[in-house]
């Protein structure tokens, strides 16, 4: 297939149906919320029914389409789906990236027992070879851009993050593809995409470009957890985590009084390419154009009053000595180490049945006591985040996991093995191997029929980082059996000195209450691009780093002024550019609504 390379896209279109109908079930009703999908890739959220299932390519006359298929391709002319796949009649590569996280006591990303359970239960069948290309997690962009550049791009490029699939597409690496070929040779995978209403966000500048794995429970579940020191907690004379600022800062000081951390509240250096979350210290409920505006997660809102309050409350934090005074030169592995070896309050990580930073916390702390949620009284429904916030909002995730696209550089036949791989990938048995290995060796059943992962298993079938998960994300963002509270049963974590299902059970009735509400918040879509994000995000997030430094480590007398300032100077860097392109798309209704339970008068 002759490959076309992409135009510089000069508009990203989303449906008429998201800009005017999306987010409007975000938060309303409970049952709707916690069983249908519904939300931004890091950063989106919105739901909206397409009519279309597919759209013609453009291109010229020798440009061949998705759905046409050469002498050598696997045919599906039998039917469609696996029953109409046959084995290619030459070789093909297929080439899919993997997160090498730099996690310790996992198998080796690219070369592993799954690896080659893959190639021989998928691959062998159909004459692909299958190879894993390891993607630093932290280093997602750059990574990519060396493989563009050498023309070495895997076949499937995914990510979490929406915006980052538009830069790939903008850049030129990805192709259109053709739903129709893709609903006949993955037909549950396409159908799983409608039933959860993603059609609309397989398209930009009017072509189809993705494809997109499921997130079930996107604004409800509490797959991501903070572990609290209770027993430190309980030494200093609270028998609950602190559910206000007052309380949280008396006790971080009674701990320190104590003896029993230097400096609790750890820290970690901020990560130039990360965002800064400021949901819980925005007025609620929202302004819509001060969320379309500044509500973005990646480039930090700097001059924003909510932004402003976080970085206040860093301050107090590191001046009263609850931060670490060196927090700047800690890494992401080295505050883990510092909360497993007992140094730090609290540390977050998303919950499966195995966790190694539970496995280490324990093997240092055996006698340490971890609360994950506080039991206290209904008014905890309504609590604001005691560390940094004055309202209970928090982020929520996308109304889809993954966004998949496809490499410029790939072949007709690439294309479809890549595919095929996702519709296997699917299938119930394929799927729940890769996600629990063995039975009697990685998990065993319970009583209930449920699987319980072995959580110190060292033999052959050891399982990646979060049970696989870097390889089944393709397909679905979690592990799924249909009902929440079975879910917790089946990811919390096993075999540890505590058992925390019945608190991650309560934080999930919590946040069906939060949604209820409206407390999760979406970041805005646009209906055109923000060429003003593309050309100063890069910049705006490595001066933002050096900026919440000074911020963080000035005297509390001199914050205000100083805040005033690096704002200035942040918003004459690009950012008033941004927030002025935003306003405008805004004003000219090219950007996604707030449901009315959000929305200030």
């Amino acid at each position: 297939m002759k490959k076309k390379m992409i135009q510089k896209l000069l508009t990203l279109t989303l449906s008429a149906a998201m800009v005017l109908g999306a987010l409007t079930g975000c938060g309303g009703d409970a049952d709707s919320q916690s069983s249908q999908p519904e939300e931004s890739t890091k950063e989106s959220s919105e739901e909206s029914k397409s009519s279309e299932a597919s759209q013609e390519s453009q291109g010229s006359e020798d440009e061949v389409s998705q759905s046409e298929e050469s002498e050598s391709s696997s045919g599906t002319a039998e039917g469609a789906g696996m029953e109409g796949w046959s084995a290619f009649a030459e070789n093909v590569t297929l080439k899919i990236p993997v997160y090498d996280r730099g996690a310790e006591g996992v198998p080796d990303v690219k070369d592993n027992y799954w690896t080659k359970w893959v190639q021989e239960n998928f691959g062998d069948q159909y004459n692909i070879t299958v190879q894993y290309i390891p993607i630093t997690r932290t280093q997602v962009m750059q990574d990519y851009a060396l493989l563009s550049s050498s023309q070495n791009l895997p076949t499937i490029l995914m990510e979490y993050d929406y915006d980052k699939l538009a830069t790939w597409a903008e850049e030129g690496y990805l192709q259109t593809i053709d739903l129709d070929a893709f609903q006949e040779v993955a037909p549950t995978y396409y159908g799983k995409m409608v039933e959860n209403n993603q059609l609309v966000y397989t398209e930009l500048n009017d072509e189809k470009y993705f494809v997109l794995a499921e997130r079930p429970y996107y604004n409800t579940t509490p797959n991501f957890i903070t572990f609290y020191r209770l027993d430190w907690l309980e030494q200093v004379g609270y028998d609950h985590i602190p559910l206000d600022r007052g309380e949280y800062l008396d006790a971080m000081q009674k701990i320190m009084d104590a003896g029993i951390a230097e400096h609790p509240g750890g820290g970690a250096m901020f990560a130039s390419q990360g965002g800064e979350q400021v949901y819980s210290t925005r007025e609620f409920p929202l302004n819509e154009e001060e969320w379309a505006m500044y509500g973005d997660f990646n480039i930090p809102s700097m001059s924003w009053p909510a932004h402003k309050e976080v970085l206040r409350r860093a301050n107090e934090d590191y001046n009263l000595g609850i931060t670490n005074p060196e927090y700047y030169t800690i890494d992401a592995t080295t505050a883990e180490a510092n909360f497993t070896t007992g140094k730090t309050y609290a540390y977050g990580a998303y919950m499966a049945p195995s966790m190694p930073i539970l496995d280490t916390f324990y093997a240092n702390n055996p006698d340490a006591k971890l609360a994950v949620y506080t039991f206290v009284s209904e008014e905890r429904k309504t609590q604001p985040d005691p560390v940094v916030g004055d309202y209970p909002l928090y982020r929520a995730d996308n109304a889809f996991g993954m966004t998949i696209g496809f490499s410029n550089f790939a072949s007709e036949d690439e294309v479809k093995a890549a595919w095929m791989y996702l519709e296997w990938m699917i299938q119930p048995e394929n799927l729940h191997t890769i996600q629990w290995g063995v039975e009697g060796e990685t998990y065993n059943l319970d009583e209930n029929g449920f699987e319980v992962a072995v959580s110190d298993y060292e033999g052959e079938y050891k399982l990646g980082y979060n049970g696989n998960k870097d390889y089944w994300c393709a397909v679905i963002e979690a592990r799924n059996v249909g009902d929440m509270y079975d879910n917790i049963k089946l990811n919390s974590p096993k075999g540890y000195p505590q058992d925390f299902t019945e608190e991650i059970t309560a934080i999930y009735d919590l946040n069906v209450k939060k949604a209820e509400l409206g407390y999760p918040i979406s970041d805005a879509l646009f209906a055109v691009t923000i060429n003003s994000v593309d050309e100063y995000r890069g910049d705006l997030q490595m001066k933002y780093a050096e900026f919440k430094d000074q911020l963080v480590m000035c005297a509390p007398e001199e914050f205000d002024a100083l805040y005033d300032q690096l704002a200035q100077e942040y918003l004459d860097m690009g950012y008033q550019e941004i927030l002025d392109e935003r306003k405008a798309a805004y004003e000219a209704g090219k950007t996604t609504k707030l449901p009315d339970n959000q929305k200030a008068n």
